[in-house]
């Protein structure tokens, strides 16, 4: 795993973490959770984007496919 990867996934974090707290505490509870939800959604996508990449080496690497 890229450490670019690693800085972009903690960026992501830090980001979603402070909308959070200020919609928690401008009482938009609902707001705050869809943020953490796109936040990890976003995440999500760029581990399986990742994923997907090992497994195209490998395939590649073993002739498979």
């Amino acid at each position: 795993m890229e450490v670019d990867l690693i800085f972009k996934i903690a960026a992501i974090g830090i980001i979603v973490a402070v909308l959070n707290q200020v919609l928690i505490r401008s009482g938009r509870e609902e707001q705050a959770m869809m943020t953490t939800l796109a936040g990890l959604i976003v995440v999500l996508m760029m581990i399986v984007q990742e994923i997907h990449t090992l497994f195209e080496t490998v395939k590649n690497i073993f002739g498979l496919g």
